[in-house]
């Protein structure tokens, strides 16, 4: 299992255009990957529901990665996050 904090720094937060890439690619992954915000925990490879979270800047969402891939989706996710400018990885 591979867990990642990243802080939303995007002035819109996660909205559907990044979400879709997002969840887009996490598809691709055999591995269980989930986010998780304010207590609640959600399949990440579901569009409805990232979006249903109203990510907003300034919020700290962490996601688990968890298969016999999950290193590779979390290498893609992370630079995803940072290369749609959404967010950066924190401690």
């Amino acid at each position: 299992m591979v867990i990642k904090k990243f802080l939303i720094t995007a002035e819109s937060g996660m909205h559907s255009r990044p979400a879709t890439i997002l969840v887009t690619e996490a598809d691709k992954f055999e591995s269980e990957i989930s986010l998780n915000i304010r207590d609640t925990v959600i399949d990440f490879k579901s569009i409805i529901g990232v979006l249903s979270l109203g990510i907003y800047m300034g919020e700290v969402i962490e996601l688990i990665f968890k298969g016999k891939d999950e290193a590779a989706a979390c290498l893609k996710i992370s630079n995803l996050i940072e290369e749609l400018k959404i967010g950066k990885e924190v401690e």
